[in-house]
């Protein structure tokens, strides 16, 4: 009999092939938590540029005192699914805030970022559906196009006139979602939201927007990208995550359909996943509550964002895109890339290695994320070792500018 695991081989292959001399991804460990920006890794206090934690929000006092109340008031989870015991008042208040920062009529919150385009794109679109996607698009929209019925198209990255291309010949005999994201998280790049709303309109379809690395982000109170380009009452759903500006862990998914309160008895990810439990649940609104009212978090994040990106270009390493939260230096060898993660590892910066299959054009990235906690102190040490350790391996040949 065939062993289960002989499809991994090549996965195996590749992932030996890599050659990591002392860590590897999957093996770093963080042994202490000292704030939103900084752990012990490997023994060594090391500056954490690769968490996505944009607002900083994981140690904010109101988030974590909130937590602390709801674990004593109702206790470790709810050991079931909304649709049966597992909605408390909570659940309530949360979808009732985001719907009010959205200025929506409905949201729906799920269990995890993951499960909400699951939930929402795997339930929308049928059998007799079309679902038109972004090429760049997350794992979480793909694996949500194999769980619907409907028939996926793919059109370029952020290029409303292939979508327009693929929507004319699709003609007009059947539903259409286009699903876009707001921020692209291994480039860091932003749709070209008017653009996109404009297509759709025209071709009578409806948007779902993907605003995971964008809440809290972008936009007057946080909304993401729709906000920020001023489309956000054209895009028919929009979904995002409590992983990351939230600093917690869920999703929600946005909508004024009429109709849109039938999906908490049709979307399977919903009706059979354990709710979130109360602290994640209570942490979570405070932290909505933080980034709607609290633009302050967002201005010191774009600063950040923003002293990073000229740093690392001022260096003359070659960057995905133009500054953003999130900062991809694209490095043309892929064991170069592999050794500089390491080394960056080693002289306490943290950083995402992202390499193919999971990025765009066959990539190679150190992939930063900033936050608004990070110190001017930190992102100057950030370039710093980034500068220094590409010199030392000859990535960087000309002085900086």
């Amino acid at each position: 009999m065939a062993d289960l695991f002989d499809k991994f081989d090549g996965m195996i292959r590749a992932r030996e092939a890599l050659n990591f001399e002392h860590a590897s991804p999957i093996d770093v460990v963080m042994e202490q938590i000292i704030s939103p920006t900084e752990a012990v890794i490997k023994g060594k206090r090391t500056i954490l540029a690769g968490t996505n934690n944009y607002l900083g929000l994981t140690f904010d006092p109101r988030c974590i005192q909130a937590a602390h109340e709801a674990l004593d008031k109702a206790g470790t989870g709810t050991t079931g699914s909304r649709v049966l015991n597992g909605t408390y008042s909570g659940h309530k208040a949360l979808e009732a805030a985001i719907a009010k920062l959205y200025g929506t009529e409905h949201c729906m919150v799920f269990s995890t970022g993951f499960l909400a385009n699951m939930a929402s794109i795997g339930t929308l679109a049928g059998k007799d559906d079309v679902i038109v996607i972004d090429a760049d698009s997350h794992a979480s929209i793909y694996d949500a196009c194999k769980m619907s019925d409907a028939t996926i198209v793919r059109f370029k990255h952020n290029d409303p006139d292939d979508l327009d291309k693929r929507l004319r010949r699709l003609g007009t005999g059947s539903n259409v979602l286009i699903v876009v994201e707001g921020l692209y998280s291994m480039l860091g790049d932003k749709a070209p939201m008017k653009e996109l709303v404009e297509v759709k309109n025209r071709h009578g379809a409806a948007l779902m927007v993907d605003e995971a690395h964008s809440i809290g982000v972008f936009g007057e109170t946080g909304c993401g990208v729709a906000q920020e380009a001023g489309v956000m009452h054209d895009v028919e759903f929009m979904v995002g995550t409590f992983s990351k500006s939230v600093g917690t862990i869920g999703g929600y998914c946005v909508s004024n359909h009429p109709k849109f309160e039938i999906l908490r008895l049709a979307a399977r990810p919903y009706m059979f996943t354990a709710s979130l439990p109360p602290s994640v649940v209570a942490s979570a609104l405070k932290a909505v509550e933080i980034l709607g009212s609290e633009p302050q978090h967002r201005e010191k994040l774009w600063r950040n964002a923003r002293q990073l990106h000229e740093g690392l270009t001022r260096a003359g390493f070659n960057l995905g895109a133009a500054p953003s939260p999130v900062v991809a230096v694209k490095i043309d060898d892929r064991d170069m890339t592999v050794r500089l993660w390491e080394q960056l590892l080693n002289n306490g910066v943290y950083v995402n290695l992202a390499m193919p299959p999971a990025t765009p054009q066959g990539l190679n990235l150190l992939r930063c994320s900033l936050s608004a906690a990070h110190t001017e102190e930190q992102v100057s040490t950030i370039v710093d070792t980034f500068e220094r350790l590409a010199r030392s391996n000859s990535i960087l040949s000309k002085p900086a500018a």
